[in-house]
């Protein structure tokens, strides 16, 4: 095969035709002329920036060897005819032969003859022409700027790769966001969750903590919009990011919106049991029990026994009525969990509402053994021994949750109203007040001291303090709470008309609110407008959320539990034609067969009514040995510089 150059350009000047470009012609041997190829002839080259150069041509090629050659046409091309002269005069006879062509061959790679038979066939370069040295020699053939410049680029993209760290620093970048939000340093956290986010944007569990940090600070539009990038970067198969976005918009009040995401999220993962018992509580607060049964006994069904869920049930069973049923549940519960807490406290404040208080205290003393510095525990155990008048047990147990836990304002809110119903006025002030420090952002801390200087006569001072509640959020409950304490403050002191506004802006919040029906139905009454008041009663009737619920959901959910259990069947025709003793002694024998020993200790001593008060919990040796604690120095130190200490973070 020989390759030729053919010009492309058709100028007639010769510096144009020093610039003209070449395309290559490939012909086969056989379509060589034989005349192109025994004469050697002399071209003038001519390229951009460079000189002219004469090259002659080797001996002829043959059809053995591949050439290049260079084919000029003269008639197109423009050369002079001092630059067409063949060298040395050689060749002149057959010029007419060869008018128009110059040929010109590259040097070819010869074998030399001369070298021994061990190195036949071996080839070795030619020697190049002085003047095409020279031309190499002056080609720029490599760029040394745009080649540094590619190099640093692919340098600097494979530092980038290299950037990205180790798995283990997700992990362990998480806890420290995790830290510095519990510290209420936000800002840093966020920043570190937002590198995460960088570095490991198909991870959920970044978007998850961002959005939590959000929604803390009330930033509840960047937080929406947090979990709506963590699903689109997750593909949607991250059931947490589905199940926080729905509790979200569960506490913006999207109802229908919120049962899309918890649909999203059973979707994504059907064994997520936050996302079941998420979307039963929102049922449940709408009023639709049978939906939220349904969705419990899913639940149970595709996660398995799981303490939350029992639990719930069990409060549904206590509020119908059904107390042993309730039992039951409360018992699985536990006996899943033993540890929790939650179920411990459930089952005790069961036990309060059938005024059973041995058994429920036997409860509250399992609830702290099992989480020792647990808050509400400590709260609602120290609030029910001042309601049932063991006032100094009861500040003592406040004073316990306080010290092992001095940043909870909830615990110096109960016990600021305790000293404030048994002791002096300007104590629970100041225990109010270093509450409200505590987190300026708990609206039920404003609104008891609102309510507490109303009590004392201040009512400016309780005006002042209601707006301050109002200022955090006005959409709660507890600002439904405050606007109906403002109408009863606004009556008493004689503003009718801005009495009539708060209730209805209280009722606007929460339509359910019994107590501000009826406040508002009294005001009216003591007006002398009992027909007004009357149309208020039945606006609350025709309103309210009827909430039906039955026994027949247990056939179902029970077989759930334990379907092979023939116990289970009895307790159902048992419930049915409501024989309670049969089905107590029923729940017994259940419990015997799976609960441990301690579980059925507890179960028996919390089944009976005892008349004994006590029952060998010994608390002040349980605060030394447990906690480290001395039951005489429990008092709440009022210091505002041991203070900062607590609220450095939340300014």
């Amino acid at each position: 095969m020989h390759f030729f150059f053919v010009p492309t350009s058709s100028s007639s000047s010769p510096s144009q035709a020093n610039t003209s470009s070449f395309s290559l012609l490939f012909l086969a041997p056989s379509q060589i002329p034989e005349n192109l190829c025994k004469l050697p002839a002399k071209i003038h080259i001519g390229t951009h920036g460079i000189s002219g150069q004469s090259f002659l041509t080797h001996p002829p090629c043959s059809s053995k060897n591949t050439s290049l050659c260079a084919v000029v046409d003269r008639s197109s091309s423009g050369v002079s005819s001092q630059q067409k002269e063949f060298a040395n005069g050689e060749g002149e006879g057959d010029e007419s032969n060869t008018e128009g062509v110059l040929v010109v061959r590259r040097p070819l790679l010869e074998n030399s003859d001369k070298e021994s038979s061990e190195e036949e066939g071996k080839k070795y370069p030619a020697r190049i022409d002085a003047g095409l040295s020279n031309i190499a020699k002056k080609m720029p053939m490599f760029e040394p700027e745009r080649s540094e410049s590619s190099s640093s680029s692919s340098a600097a993209a494979a530092a980038r790769a290299q950037e990205k760290p180790l798995a283990v620093n997700l992990d362990l970048s998480l806890y420290r966001a995790k830290v510095l939000a519990r510290n209420f340093r936000y800002k840093d956290a966020e920043k570190i969750l937002e590198k995460c986010i960088a570095y490991w944007p198909e991870d959920g569990r970044p978007y998850v903590a961002l959005g939590k940090i959000l929604s803390k600070q009330s930033k509840l539009a960047d937080a929406r919009i947090v979990y709506e990038k963590g699903c689109q970067a997750t593909q949607g198969e991250n059931a947490y990011i589905w199940q926080c976005w729905a509790v979200l918009e569960k506490k913006l009040g999207n109802v229908r919106r919120a049962r899309e995401l918890f649909d999203a999220a059973t979707v994504a993962d059907k064994k997520h049991v936050a996302a079941w018992h998420g979307w039963a509580n929102l049922e449940i607060k709408q009023g639709n029990i049978s939906k939220a049964r349904n969705l419990l006994a899913k639940g149970l069904k595709f996660c398995g026994r799981n303490e939350y869920i029992y639990q719930t049930l069990a409060l549904l069973e206590a509020k119908a009525g059904r107390y042993e049923q309730a039992r039951y549940l409360f018992k699985q519960a536990t006996i899943c969990n033993s540890k929790s807490c939650a179920s411990w406290l459930a089952w005790a404040q069961l036990e309060i509402q059938q005024e059973r208080y041995p058994a429920a205290r036997k409860l509250f003393e399992r609830a702290v053994q099992a989480s020792p510095k647990n808050r509400f525990a400590w709260h609602v155990w120290g609030v029910f021994e001042a309601g049932v008048g063991n006032v100094e047990r009861g500040r003592k147990l406040l004073k316990i949750g306080h010290a092992l836990n001095p940043r909870d304002p909830v615990l110096l809110q109960s016990l600021g109203l305790l000293e404030y119903k048994h002791s002096s006025a300007n104590l629970a002030r100041a225990l109010l007040r270093r509450a409200s420090e505590l987190d300026p952002r708990h609206q039920p801390v404003w609104i008891a001291w609102g309510w507490m200087e109303w009590k004392e006569g201040n009512t400016t001072t309780a005006r002042e303090l209601y707006q301050r509640a109002l200022s955090i959020d006005a959409n709660t409950e507890s600002a439904s709470r405050c606007l109906q304490a403002w109408g009863v403050l606004e009556q008493r002191a004689g503003n009718l008309s801005a009495a009539r506004r708060l209730f209805r802006s209280s009722l606007n919040i929460n339509s359910q609110s019994y107590v501000t029906w009826m406040t508002w139905a009294q005001l009216e009454e003591d007006q002398g407008d009992s027909e007004r008041a009357e149309e208020i009663r039945n606006l609350y009737f025709q309103q309210r959320t009827e909430v039906v619920d039955d026994a027949s959901w247990v056939t179902g959910f029970l077989d759930i539990i334990d379907p092979a259990l023939d116990t289970v069947k009895r307790l159902l025709n048992f419930g049915q034609n409501n024989d309670n003793t049969r089905l107590t002694t029923t729940l017994r024998n259940m419990g015997g067969t799976k609960a441990s020993q301690s579980n059925q200790q507890t179960e028996s001593s919390v089944g009976r009514e005892d008349t004994e008060t006590g029952s060998g919990f010994n608390l002040d040796a349980f605060l030394r040995e447990k906690l480290s604690l001395d039951p005489l120095k429990l008092d709440v130190n009022l210091d505002s510089k041991r203070l900062e200490r607590f609220t450095r973070g939340r300014a």
